[in-house]
C-alpha cells in the first residue's frame, strides 16, 4: 500500500497537498515516463513552479493519474480516455464497448483453447497426420470467425517490411554504399537542393552520416514513435517498426540520390521522396483500414448476439 504523500516544501497550497514528480511516482507506483506521457497527451495538467519550471502535482492530478492508468490496463485507448474527460462520450459507453471487445477476445481464446485440447487428445499428433475437419465442426464459419488473423496474414508486405531484418539490410546497404563511394567522391557533396541545383555543400565525410542516421532512428527515435502510437492503435508495435524502416529507407534513398546527383545522373529529389511517401503511406492505410473493418464487423456481430 502506498504511503500518504508528504507536504511539498512543508506547506499546504490552497489546502491541497502538492507533490513533486518523484513523490507522485512513489505514491502512485507508476514510472516517471508514464506520468509525463499522460501530461504530454493532455490527460493531466500539473502546475509548473515559477522560476525553475518544476511540475507540481495536486491531489486531483494524482487521482486522475490513477484513473487513467486503471483505464489503460483495461485496454481503453488514450483517445477514448481523453474524450471521456472532455465529456464527448460517457465512461459507461466506453466501458460497455470495451467489455464487448474483451468478451470477444475471451470467446476467441476459449475456442482456440478448446481446439488445442481436442488436438492434444489425439495420440502422436503431427503436422502430417493433422486433419482439421476432425477438430472444427464448421470449417467455413471457423475461417470467418478468425478473419482478422487472415487479414494480417494477407498483409505480408507490412509484416516483412516491419521486421528488424529489413532495418539491418537497409543500414548495411547504406554503410556499404558509403564505403564504396567515399574514395570517388569530390571533396564536398550536396545535402540541400533547389530544383536541379545544390544549395548547400559539406565535406565528403558526411556520406557516413547516412548509416549512422539509420542506427539513430532505430535506437533513439523508435521508442518515442512507439510511445506515441501504442496508445492509439492495437497495431502500435507493427506500425512503429514500419515507420522506422520507412524513415531508414528514405535516408538510404537520399544517400543514393546524393551520389547520382554528384555524377549528373539525377536532378530532382522531391519527386523521388514524394513517390516513396505516397506508396508507403498508402500501403499502411490500406492494411490498417482493412484490418480495422474486419475487427469492427466481428465486434458488431458479437454485440448483436447479446
Amino acid at each position: 500500500m502506498a504511503k500518504p504523500p508528504r507536504q511539498c516544501f512543508g506547506k499546504y497550497f490552497e489546502r491541497e497537498i502538492i507533490m513533486t514528480i518523484k513523490e507522485a511516482e512513489e505514491y502512485t507506483g507508476l514510472t516517471r515516463s508514464n506520468i509525463r506521457f499522460y501530461e504530454k497527451e493532455g490527460l493531466i495538467t500539473p502546475v509548473r513552479t515559477e522560476g525553475n519550471g518544476y511540475r507540481n502535482y495536486s491531489e486531483e492530478d494524482i487521482e486522475n493519474i490513477k484513473k487513467i492508468a486503471c483505464l489503460r490496463t483495461l485496454g481503453i485507448s488514450v483517445e477514448n480516455i481523453h474524450s471521456v474527460k472532455e465529456g464527448e462520450i460517457s465512461l459507461y459507453d466506453v466501458l460497455a464497448e470495451q467489455s464487448v471487445r474483451l468478451r470477444g477476445q475471451i470467446d476467441d481464446l476459449n475456442k482456440a483453447k478448446a481446439v488445442c485440447e481436442r488436438m492434444l487428445e489425439t495420440e502422436n499428433i503431427s503436422f502430417e497426420k493433422l486433419r482439421v475437419e476432425r477438430y472444427v465442426d464448421d470449417l467455413q464459419e471457423y475461417w470467418k470467425d478468425n478473419g482478422p488473423v487472415f487479414c494480417l496474414d494477407c498483409a505480408g508486405f507490412l509484416h516483412i517490411w516491419s521486421s528488424q531484418v529489413i532495418w539491418a539490410v537497409i543500414t548495411i546497404l547504406s554503410l556499404i554504399t558509403a564505403i564504396l563511394s567515399y574514395g570517388k567522391l569530390p571533396p564536398e557533396i550536396p545535402i540541400q537542393w533547389s530544383g536541379a541545383e545544390a544549395i548547400s555543400l559539406v565535406g565528403k565525410n558526411f556520406i557516413f552520416a547516412y548509416p549512422v542516421s539509420c542506427v539513430a532512428v532505430r535506437f533513439l527515435m523508435r521508442p518515442f514513435i512507439y510511445v506515441k502510437i501504442s496508445g492509439r492503435s492495437p497495431y502500435g508495435g507493427l506500425v512503429t517498426e514500419y515507420i522506422t524502416n520507412f524513415l531508414c529507407f528514405v535516408i538510404l534513398s537520399v544517400e543514393v540520390f546524393t551520389l547520382l546527383f554528384v555524377y549528373g545522373l539525377a536532378e530532382n529529389i522531391v519527386t523521388v521522396l514524394l513517390a516513396e511517401t505516397v506508396v508507403f503511406i498508402g500501403l499502411l492505410v490500406v492494411v490498417i483500414t482493412r484490418t480495422g473493418r474486419r475487427d469492427r464487423g466481428k465486434r458488431k456481430g458479437r454485440i448483436s448476439r447479446f
